[in-house]
């Protein structure tokens, strides 16, 4: 990425903006920025989009991960110094808040955020009626989660005022005492289409393909399923699931 005073809003950074707050980290030397995934496409599509060429290394998992982590990290102070000016800042995990997203491009940064930290759910409930018959109706949801209390209740306003879906907000606090507690927004089946259709714009944005393939599948069925709710099934047949 050019070393440059003035870096302007687009797609592409706004998507870039989207991961580094939710898999990102921002150094304390005022310098260097840092990109972890366990998936290696999205820390290719992050280079694309930084036009940068530094590689990707192998990461330490944390303590709860289970496959293999991948990191990135460059030093760009204008883009350091950029980030903190629209609200990310180092050991932003439990206190991040709002960001100074233009509303323009609030959608690429979503996406980014969903690609990071968020689900596509997709799955077949199957269900008997009072005569034994079984039945199944296609279940759809969309999740962002964060651990910051502040940043997801920005987050589910911003939706809602962009997109005109209200969704749900909640806070789970588990078991384990080792664990935090975590904030989710969950959109259901026919909320969650008119979400994905926002986001999925155009072709050719940029994104984590499996993500995409799930949107895109999500809506194929909506499509397929507008004046049918339910369908009957063979009591044997599988129950689909596809999720991330």
């Amino acid at each position: 990425m050019k070393q440059t005073s003035s870096i302007k809003w687009s797609p592409e950074i706004s998507y870039v903006v989207g991961l580094l707050t939710t898999d990102g980290n921002l150094s304390k030397d005022g310098r260097h920025i840092v990109m972890r995934s366990s998936d290696r496409d999205l820390l290719q599509t992050f280079i694309k989009c930084l036009s940068i060429k530094n590689k990707i290394s192998k990461s330490n998992n944390d303590g709860y991960a289970v496959k293999p982590s991948f990191r990135i990290q460059f030093g760009n102070v204008q883009l350091y110094r950029w980030l903190i000016n629209i609200g990310l800042f180092p050991n932003k995990t439990y206190t991040l808040g709002a960001l100074k997203i233009p509303d323009e491009y609030f959608r690429d940064f979503l996406r980014g955020h969903l690609d990071g930290d968020g689900t596509i759910l997709i799955y077949e409930d199957r269900y008997n009626n009072y005569r034994g018959r079984i039945y199944t109706n296609q279940r759809i949801y969309t999740k962002f989660i964060s651990v910051s209390k502040n940043h997801i209740i920005w987050l589910h306003e911003k939706i809602k005022e962009l997109v005109n879906i209200k969704g749900s907000l909640t806070n789970s606090i588990p078991k384990d005492k080792n664990r935090v507690s975590m904030w989710t927004i969950k959109f259901a089946r026919k909320e969650s289409v008119k979400l994905l259709k926002w986001i999925y714009y155009k072709p050719s944005l940029p994104c984590l393909q499996r993500k995409m393939i799930l949107a895109k599948r999500a809506l194929e069925i909506i499509s397929t399923q507008i004046r049918k709710k339910y369908t009957k099934i063979n009591p044997e047949s599988q129950t689909l699931v596809l999720n991330t």
